[in-house]
């Protein structure tokens, strides 16, 4: 990596760890709520995949009894989210992994649980990356992959305020959180052999959930 892209990097992680603790604060809790009431798991294997500075990690670790791997190819990013996971005396619940989704270092048919929010619109190769998700997702797992604020009332006051600090991030999220979005991740898993899933687009946001009812590779 060039120093400039170190240097952006590092910044972005800086930015990110901050905006997780001040506007997007009340959403990581609210996420971690739904997917728990969703699906009734509380306990087991989950991996939290773009974990950033890990606040919906340590989120799901103070509503649950998993075991977390937090992954995520930055640096400085996990540099940050091991500060964070100490300062939630969560050391011995959440480990971090650094890798890039695209070739996930961890053995097959290991998670109860994959979560995800808001790297998904950012990978390279998602047909790539749903491959080795499904691999790594063991045969009665879940999938809670995508992007949103967990409710209306936080989805609308921060989709205000993001507007309101860049005018552009109102057609960035538009197409992220999108019918066309639905459609295009459809024919992802569909094509690479996904036999149970659905995608929802409602208050609580766009979440990609695929249900592993066997060992099948794909």
């Amino acid at each position: 990596m060039s120093e400039n892209k170190k240097k952006f990097d590092k910044k972005g992680a800086k930015n990110m760890d901050e905006i997780s603790k001040t506007l997007f604060a009340p959403i990581y809790p609210i996420i971690a709520e739904n997917i728990i009431n969703r699906f009734g798991i509380t306990a087991g294997n989950c991996i939290d995949i773009g974990s950033g500075p890990g606040a919906l990690s340590i989120a799901l670790a103070k509503q649950s009894d998993f075991s977390i791997r937090a992954l995520d190819f930055s640096k400085h990013m996990n540099e940050i989210a091991l500060k964070n996971i100490a300062d939630a005396d969560l050391n011995d619940r959440i480990q971090i992994v650094q890798g890039d989704v695209h070739n996930i270092p961890i053995e097959d048919n290991y998670a109860d649980l994959i979560v995800s929010r808001g790297s998904v619109f950012f990978w390279e190769d998602v047909t790539t990356a749903f491959r080795e998700i499904y691999r790594i997702l063991k045969s009665g797992g879940k999938t809670y992959i995508g992007g949103g604020f967990g409710n209306k009332e936080l989805r609308d006051s921060i989709s205000a305020e993001m507007i309101r600090k860049n005018p552009d991030w109102k057609e960035f999220n538009r197409k992220n959180i999108s019918q066309e979005n639905v459609e295009r991740f459809q024919n992802v898993l569909d094509e690479i052999g996904v036999s149970s899933y659905e995608i929802i687009l409602e208050d609580e946001g766009f979440w990609i959930i695929i249900s592993k009812t066997d060992q099948e590779v794909i």
